[in-house]
């Protein structure tokens, strides 16, 4: 067998484990989510129990929302090293790589428990729906919409969504550093998609209809090339639901 032929049949081999093992993941966090969403939600004082369980939810959940929009930069990273190693440079693990993603999701899921919490015990946030009111998910949305027209949104979107440039421009070796790389682009995608993943607040955070909906936005605005209008337009769609919900709600406490 020549090197070339090889080294595509390793690339090959790569590929497959890195979508199997995606599939698997997204396939597990889904199972999982109508698993909770299935259950009778009845009023409950916070433990470290229940927050406990409230954070292993929001992780599931943003790991079925966000490994999707991550497939393509696993497939990148994976292709790189393995041009990288034949140049004699060590292989280092994908899941390396998506497991700093991940953490830096996981850190993202602890704030949004914290904020769970408070919007609990300030009684804003209704414990059956797991929602607040329309004027707060109102306002929620007013906020996520403008936010998809600012420069911090763009600027973190076109690194989420060009992942060879990425990589180019962030490369560190050794194992450290490809949990370093995985964490840095996991905070760019929160700098991009945080808000978005915040309006589950105002929907319900267990309904699976607006994950859908949000991991479907996620997804196709980093596959579509950077710089492309899909995100203001979400932006402005935003912006008139919202804006519908504050006046709704502001009618009726009028």
């Amino acid at each position: 067998m020549s090197t070339q032929t090889l080294t595509m049949t390793l690339a090959r081999r790569d590929r497959l484990l890195i979508l199997g093992a995606v599939g698997a993941l997204c396939l597990l966090s889904w199972v999982y989510l109508f698993r909770m969403a299935g259950m009778e939600m009845a009023t409950v004082s916070w433990s470290v129990g229940y927050a406990w369980m409230t954070f292993a939810m929001w992780v599931v959940m943003m790991a079925a929302m966000m490994i999707p929009s991550a497939t393509p930069m696993a497939l990148i990273f994976a292709q790189v090293n393995r041009n990288r190693a034949q140049t004699g440079t060590p292989v280092i693990p994908t899941g390396l790589f998506f497991g700093g993603y991940l953490l830096a999701w996981a850190a993202f899921s602890l704030a949004a428990t914290g904020l769970q919490w408070a919007l609990h015990a300030s009684a804003l946030m209704s414990p059956v729906s797991l929602s607040v009111g329309p004027l707060a998910g109102g306002a929620l949305l007013l906020l996520a919409g403008a936010y998809q027209w600012t420069p911090v949104k763009t600027a973190c979107l076109r690194r989420c969504a060009s992942p060879l440039d990425f990589l180019l421009g962030e490369w560190r070796d050794g194992f450290v550093g490809a949990l370093v790389m995985g964490i840095r682009y996991g905070g760019y995608c929160i700098g991009c998609c945080a808000l978005l993943m915040a309006l589950l607040f105002a929907a319900g955070v267990m309904n699976l209809v607006w994950v859908a909906a949000l991991a479907g936005v996620v997804l196709v605005e980093k596959l579509l090339p950077p710089g492309r209008w899909v995100h203001r337009v979400v932006g402005v769609v935003l912006l008139l639901v919202g804006a519908g919900m504050v006046m709704s709600g502001g009618g009726r406490h009028g």
